[in-house]
């Protein structure tokens, strides 16, 4: 397996980061200190996504599987416009959570020249397995990966090291939300969003996550945001 260094959940590098994809400034990571409502009210608006960090232990994957089988088993509304991407990259889950978020946004957010639009041009029409099979190879993304995983507040651990924290990401697509985990089968539907409430209604979601973990602190929470 092709391993990558484990990118920080810190706005200022995933920042850097996404600039050096061709995301606008007007585009950016900002923190979310709290599911409170006075301090979701903090994070600014519009929100295109939300990014949850958190930690992938047995009690997770347990979960993960048997959501999975159920979900097989009773069906869920997933349009094929919502991008998503299996991860086959060891420690690429915060590059996939950021293609994630900006891919379902790319009607808002207008990308420059770089590596992820040419991405996006050459995978929108490939299958999930498709796409995550493209990432390993694609020397662009992985080198501005590689660059910005190297410039976080703590040292970057080996390329083999095993990390047992995990980014997903959450957006909406057609009024609804959707969690998007390149380690599950297929997209999670959580239900009718807008773009006004999606903060809030991903914040439902990541309390769900602590709440199945509530020994666990390794939780973080950021949001793409844009300005006008």
């Amino acid at each position: 397996m092709v391993r990558w260094l484990p990118l920080e959940s810190n706005p200022a590098v995933m920042n850097k980061f996404l600039a050096e994809l061709g995301v606008p400034a007007s585009w950016t990571i900002h923190d979310v200190y709290g599911l409170e409502d006075e301090l979701l009210s903090m994070v600014p608006q519009p929100v295109g996504a939300v990014i949850l960090l958190y930690p992938f232990n047995e009690k997770g994957k347990e979960f993960m599987t048997k959501n999975d089988e159920e979900l097989e088993a009773e069906g869920q509304e997933v349009p094929e416009k919502v991008y998503f991407m299996k991860q086959f990259v060891g420690n690429a889950c915060g590059t996939v959570a950021l293609i994630h978020a900006i891919a379902n946004n790319v009607d808002k957010i207008e990308l420059g020249d770089g590596a992820l639009k040419d991405f996006l041009e050459k995978t929108t029409s490939l299958s999930p397995e498709e796409r995550g099979h493209a990432l390993e190879s694609d020397e662009g993304i992985s080198k501005a990966h590689d660059e910005s995983a190297q410039e976080g507040q703590t040292e970057a651990p080996e390329r083999d090291a095993v990390v047992n924290e995990h980014f997903i990401a959450m957006v909406e697509v057609d009024g609804n939300l959707y969690e998007l985990d390149g380690r599950r089968k297929f997209p999670v539907n959580h239900g009718p969003t807008s773009a006004d409430t999606l903060l809030q209604d991903a914040a439902k979601v990541c309390r769900q996550f602590m709440d199945r973990d509530p020994e666990e602190s390794r939780f973080a929470i950021v949001a793409l945001t844009g300005s006008d």
